[in-house]
């Protein structure tokens, strides 16, 4: 039998179910399951790079969800393999997992200072002009490196109606489902390091700014 997720009520289970189904339907349809201290954290990469030196930015859709307080794990899932479990309450997982490079990275957890909020409506029309942009400038049958690197010129520009914030934020957040009828008139913006938090009710979109490769800086090295 395939383990299951245990939730507190069915709305927990159906919310992460959604969720992955949302994911599944992105370039990398990874999902990311953390739970501690009954609380789920469910992540996904609506972009992110595959490759070394790569300029997809990183964007991240996270949201919490109520969980067995029991669960203590950190699992990287495919998200479309993620199964209604025995009862409403329960999902069920895949028999093995899936490794995602974004996976390796986590933002941090304190240290955020407020930064300017951004009107939910400006987000809305940066998806609009952005889903514009990119059909504009893809041929009738583009090949996947193309459509990569057209997504990646449009979601990552900054966007002025967005406070300075690239486009792929709105992108995330529309993808995912943050932008629905209770998402409110802002979305409140919190910085750390090269961090960046934009939160709406139903979940956050993270964004790392740069690519770092890992490697440090040349020393000289040897008997002075």
């Amino acid at each position: 039998m395939a383990p299951q997720l245990v939730f507190p009520d069915p709305r927990s289970a159906a919310d992460l179910l959604t969720f992955a189904g949302r994911a599944a339907r992105l370039g990398d349809p990874a999902v990311r399951l953390r739970a501690a201290a009954g609380t789920l954290a469910v992540s996904a990469a609506p972009l992110s790079p595959r490759g070394f030196g790569e300029d997809t930015p990183t964007v991240l859709g996270m949201r919490f969800l109520r969980i067995d307080p029991e669960l203590a794990c950190d699992l990287l899932v495919d998200a479309g393999a993620l199964r209604a479990g025995d009862d409403a309450t329960r999902v069920a997982l895949p028999d093995s997992g899936v490794s995602a490079a974004w996976a390796g990275i986590s933002p941090p957890r304190g240290g955020w200072v407020p930064g300017d909020p951004v009107p939910v409506e400006n987000l809305a029309r940066a998806v609009r002009r952005g889903v514009d942009e990119v059909a504009r400038a893809l041929p009738a049958s583009p090949g996947e490196d193309l459509v990569r690197t057209v997504r990646t010129a449009v979601w990552g520009a900054e966007d002025t109606e967005l406070n300075g914030l690239i486009a792929g934020v709105a992108f995330a957040a529309d993808a995912l489902g943050f932008l629905g009828p209770d998402a409110g008139g802002e979305a409140s913006v919190l910085r750390t390091g090269t961090w960046t938090r934009v939160t709406l009710p139903r979940g956050h979109v993270l964004v790392r700014a740069g690519n770092p490769t890992g490697l440090t800086a040349v020393r000289a090295t040897g008997i002075r």
